[in-house]
């Protein structure tokens, strides 16, 4: 898995050609994308873009402009949509800018970004609530951002402020280190998580060009993935979610052998557990190599555990009680909707966990059989740990839209375009589904949005997608198996 043997031997040549009119209809329509969603941070306050207590002249800098909620919220499905159809045209495209040209530009948003308020939810003011109660002696597994309601930082928590912390220590940890730097003062503590994330997001564009060198359709792939995304910038670069600081390990811990790898994995398990389901890659990879094996699964284990022991099992119980939830917008909002009607009042969590559990399982087999033939005797980690992921995100309950970064992250280190295709759906119909993402600030007219659009329309759909994917994955195999027949030299 190391960086030299990442690519072997391999020498593609890169996308060439003049650009015609779908092509540059395609990145004019990404970068309109991101352009809008930097304005929406920009502008400042808004339905989607929550006020920062604190000092105005510390950072993030906004214009203050006052915008209303239907025009901000109309920008934000503008740049999903501009985004999610640019982004599928643009990764079919004959014809691309170079990948150094692309991940520049996408590490200079990023970078952007970080100087302008947040945007797309409130999850930034938990981040910033619960380092605040390390800060100020409590256990935010154990102590609730409500219990502190005059505190400046922690009364600062909009939605979830009776909730305690799901995310693991070491995003504890960089909570808390932004706490210390921002003090009473929510922008700068914000400010400071911002620039972490930035720096994750721009440090994992970096890891995985470095990843491809060597293969300039690969690398031109991983660019318009990760670093040029539109849909990533929106949630992972202006939302500025914690899965950022996860994702940067996780390819990481790809990128590195032995006890490095192992290291990088226990400390992505720490920053969010559901990460985990990467290290299945490096096993399966080294399933051959049981010495090899045992140093990665060893220190990855021994790392968790520590970063887990010292925050207290008690760090768990968060977690244990959201794998039960199930999100409106996923098809088993359906399935439970559908047994409340059969079976009376319920939250049926077992029959669902056990559900998702099976069709996770149905679907991670179907997709392992579908890798793509370049995997078969190459660096099969990162192939291998994204079927599990997108396995993981299609079957799963509860799902938001920015936990498909990782997906996307592993995607951009393997060749399986028609899986790309899939995510990038999945991912832009999820992102409709939740907008604006603050409820409070949703005007009422536009309350169709979450009882049409999120509870029903998205479901459908996605549930649409799933029954394709799993269409698609089952008759794979047959297809590769007929293109190497038709490939072989007749007698």
């Amino acid at each position: 898995m190391s960086l030299e043997a990442s690519v072997g031997d391999r020498r593609r040549s890169p996308v060439g050609g003049m650009p015609r009119r779908l092509d540059i209809a395609a990145f004019g329509a990404m970068g309109l994308s991101v352009a809008v969603t930097v304005l929406i941070g920009l502008l400042g306050p808004s339905a989607m873009v929550p006020r920062l207590p604190g000092p105005s002249w510390q950072p993030p800098y906004s214009l203050d402009v006052p915008v209303s909620a239907h025009l901000v919220i109309a920008m934000g499905a503008a740049a999903i949509v501009l985004g999610g159809l640019g982004l599928a045209a643009a990764l079919r495209s004959r014809w691309r800018p170079e990948a150094r040209w692309l991940l520049m530009a996408g590490c200079a948003t990023a970078g952007l970004l970080a100087f302008l308020p947040p945007s797309g939810s409130a999850d930034h003011l938990n981040y910033a609530a619960y380092g605040r109660l390390v800060t100020l002696g409590q256990d935010p597994y154990a102590i609730t951002p409500a219990l502190l309601p005059h505190d400046p930082v922690t009364g600062a928590v909009e939605e979830w402020a009776g909730v305690t912390s799901v995310y693991g220590p070491v995003a504890t940890a960089v909570q808390a280190l932004a706490s210390l730097v921002g003090g009473d003062s929510v922008r700068l503590t914000v400010f400071v998580m911002a620039v972490v994330n930035a720096a994750a997001f721009i440090g994992t564009a970096l890891l995985l060009h470095r990843f491809a060198r060597g293969d300039e359709e690969l690398r031109g792939r991983a660019a318009l993935l990760w670093a040029a995304n539109p849909l990533m910038i929106y949630h992972l670069g202006a939302g500025m979610h914690i899965d950022t600081l996860a994702i940067a390990c996780m390819v990481a811990a790809l990128t590195v052998r032995g006890a490095a790898s192992g290291l990088l994995l226990g400390v992505g398990i720490g920053v969010k557990l559901n990460a985990g389901l990467v290290a299945l890659g490096p096993a399966w990879e080294l399933r051959r190599s049981p010495g090899r094996l045992a140093v990665v699964a060893g220190t990855a284990t021994a790392t968790v555990v520590a970063i887990y022991a010292l925050a207290g099992p008690h760090v768990l119980d968060q977690v244990s009680a959201a794998s039960k939830k199930v999100s409106l917008a996923t098809p088993w909002q359906l399935v439970k909707v559908g047994f409340q009607s059969l079976f009376g009042p319920g939250a049926y969590s077992a029959w669902i966990q056990i559900g998702s559990l099976l069709l996770m399982v149905c679907l991670a087999w179907l997709l392992l059989r579908a890798l793509p033939a370049g995997t078969a005797s190459g660096d099969t980690a990162p192939a291998v740990a994204a079927a599990m992921v997108v396995a993981w995100l299609f079957a799963a309950p509860y799902a938001l839209p920015w936990y498909d970064g990782l997906a996307f992250a592993l995607l951009a280190m393997a060749s399986w375009p028609a899986l790309e295709g899939f995510m990038v759906a999945r991912v832009a119909v999820l992102s409709l589904g939740y907008l604006p993402a603050r409820e409070a600030l949703r005007p009422e007219d536009l309350l169709w949005m979450k009882t049409l659009l999120r509870e029903r329309v998205v479901p459908w759909t996605l549930l649409a997608l799933t029954v394709v994917l799993v269409c698609w994955a089952a008759r794979a195999p047959g297809r590769a198996r007929r293109r190497r027949a038709s490939a072989e030299p007749r007698p």
